[in-house]
Order: structure tokens, then C-alpha cells, then sequence
């Protein structure tokens, strides 16, 4: 796996690795190295060296770096430039999009040089403005995705690939798309279009706007309500379309599976506590309703896997279901 070294003045490579972490998980063989105001360029080399000698991997090294011209940058062209580092690459400009995409593209690529020139277009991409008026032309962004719905252009009956959606990954989560879901599980699962599946979210336009605005690049993301999901399902239209869905409740997920959406295994990532209802692991919580529903679905076959994000070892579905049981039976 293809080391990263994240080098700034200051502390911003430390936070930004925090960050990160959040939003991947934790990674291994990643290193922050910082610029302080007591440290010259020769002190700060060494601490470069230092990190990179704690790598698995020392020849495949990728140096996020947050200021061309800068000190840290310096030291690591000059580092670069040297004989025996021919595998090392840097890119500038560092920002959370540039360093959780490196997170993603690391984990199909050896190479220092390949995640180099697949980070850049992502890291470009996440600058943005609003009001968008305000960004040039140039820099406008993109008009929101249409409707999960094929266009005009594909006949009512067409029968694309087998005739039935490919439902790549089904996660239950109360923020639905954030940057967890974008990065993280959109590069694990590499799927063609993320279906938001919400009653509420689909008639709520600024919550549809902020959804389908939030997608990762080349990715497009659809608002529907759960009958149009189960509409989708059935239709032979969508048989090429590899779906990521993503449901805020698990009862929206029961409802869909009644209706006939072939959902064979759940993602639990993230259920938010409220009143009246116990925490049962570090990011999820029920209530009796929710313990019933996830109890239903799995008596109609549905597996579970719970955690947040794809490096989190996955939690004891059964240790889970048995500590809400007690729990909610104390409440009672």
C-alpha cells in the first residue's frame, strides 16, 4: 500500500489526518510532519525522513503538502530529486477532498504516482462557493442530477442488462449523504448512481438540493420516495444500473423490502439517539419500533453488517440486538 506523508507549516497536517480519520477511519502508514517556528529546513527534512522510515512501504511514498513554495514543499521537492527516490511523488495545495480521495484510490493501486494523478481532477473539484453566482463561469457548479428515473430516450418495456437493478450496497443513516458516505463507502463500493430512498427528504427541496450537491465527482445522486424505489426495482430499465441506497430509517427499509426492492443486506452506519431511545453502540441508537423493524427484516432474510465506515471492524450484530433487548426492557 502506497505511503502518505501530509507535511505543513504548522499544525494543519495534524488536524487534516484527524479529519480524515473521521471520515475514512483510521489508515495505517500515514504520518503528519509539521513545521514549527523553532525548526529550520534541515530539522524539518529530518523529521520527513524520520516519518518514512516508520513505513511498511518506504519506495511507493506520496507527500500531500499544503504550500507550493513553502518550506515543507521544499524540502520534500529537494528530498524528490535525490537517487533511491524515484517512486516518490508530491502534490500541493493539500485539502480534506485531495486526502480522503488518496485514502480511496491507495487501496487499488501501488503505485505513489498512479493515486498522484487520480487525486488531482478530486482535489480541484472540491473548491466551491455559494452563493454559486459568485464563482466565474468557468467554476459554476454543475446543474443537479435529474430524476432516478430513465430518460425519455429509453422506451417504456426495454430490457437493459438482466432486467434488474443491481443494488450494490444498502446503508441505514440518519445524515444519509455526508462525507463518510461520499468518500469512504462510494470508493469501496464504486457505484454508478447513489438513490437516496426518504418520503420526507424527496419533498423537502432544499434538503434534495444539498443531497444531489453533495454527490462525489462522477457520481450522480437521485431523491425518491420509497414508491418510486420500489417502482425502479421492478423496472427492466434500469438492469445495467449498479445502486448504492441509502434509507434514514430502518422501517423505510422494511417498507421497500415488502414492496418487492431485493434488498439482501443492510449497512448499519448510523442512527441517531433521541428521546426514548438507548444507545446500543458508538453510532447507533433504537427504540422499541427500531429493535422490531430490524428484527422483522432479519426474519425476511436480511443480513446486517454494523459500522461506520469501511476500515471499522464490524460490530456483533447479535451482542447488539441482545444489549437493546435488556435495555429497553430496564426503560419500560
Amino acid at each position: 500500500m502506497v505511503s502518505i506523508v501530509l507535511a505543513s507549516h504548522g499544525s494543519f497536517a495534524e488536524g487534516i489526518k484527524m479529519s480524515g480519520q473521521m471520515i475514512f477511519g483510521p489508515q495505517e502508514n500515514v504520518a503528519a510532519v509539521t513545521l514549527t517556528p523553532d525548526m529550520g529546513p534541515d530539522d524539518l527534512r529530518a523529521k520527513i525522513l524520520e516519518a518514512v522510515s516508520g513505513f511498511d512501504d518506504q519506495d511507493q511514498v506520496l507527500f500531500l503538502v499544503d504550500l507550493q513554495g513553502g518550506t515543507p514543499w521544499n524540502q520534500v521537492s529537494l528530498l524528490l530529486g535525490e537517487e533511491g527516490h524515484e517512486n516518490w511523488v508530491a502534490v500541493g495545495g493539500m485539502n480534506l477532498p485531495m486526502l480522503i480521495s488518496a485514502y480511496g484510490e491507495r487501496m487499488g493501486s501501488d503505485s505513489a504516482a498512479e493515486v498522484a494523478k487520480a487525486i488531482y481532477p478530486e482535489a480541484k473539484a472540491g473548491v466551491c462557493i455559494k452563493p454559486e453566482e459568485l464563482a466565474p463561469a468557468e467554476a459554476a457548479a454543475p446543474a443537479a442530477a435529474p430524476a432516478a428515473a430513465p430518460a425519455g430516450a429509453i422506451p417504456p418495456g426495454t430490457v437493459l442488462g438482466d432486467g434488474h437493478i443491481k443494488i450494490a450496497h444498502c446503508r441505514v443513516d440518519t445524515r444519509l449523504l455526508h462525507g463518510q458516505v461520499a468518500t469512504a463507502w462510494t470508493k469501496q463500493i464504486n457505484p454508478d448512481r447513489i438513490i437516496v430512498v426518504s418520503d420526507g427528504v424527496a419533498h423537502d427541496e432544499l434538503r434534495k438540493t444539498m443531497i444531489t450537491q453533495a454527490a462525489p465527482p462522477g457520481v450522480k445522486a437521485h431523491v425518491i420516495p420509497i414508491s418510486k424505489m420500489i417502482e425502479v426495482a421492478k423496472d427492466p430499465r434500469f438492469g445495467a444500473t449498479k445502486a448504492f441506497l441509502l434509507f434514514e430509517t430502518p422501517q423505510d427499509v422494511l417498507k421497500a423490502v415488502e414492496g418487492g426492492v431485493d434488498i439482501k443486506n443492510v449497512n448499519l452506519g448510523s442512527m441517531a439517539h433521541s428521546v426514548g431511545k438507548v444507545v446500543v453502540t458508538q453510532a447507533i441508537a433504537m427504540d422499541q419500533d427500531d429493535y422490531d423493524t430490524i428484527e422483522k427484516l432479519s426474519s425476511l432474510g436480511v443480513k446486517f453488517d454494523v459500522r461506520k465506515v469501511p476500515a471499522d471492524s464490524p460490530e456483533n450484530f447479535e451482542s447488539m440486538m441482545s444489549k437493546a433487548k435488556a435495555e429497553l426492557a430496564a426503560q419500560a
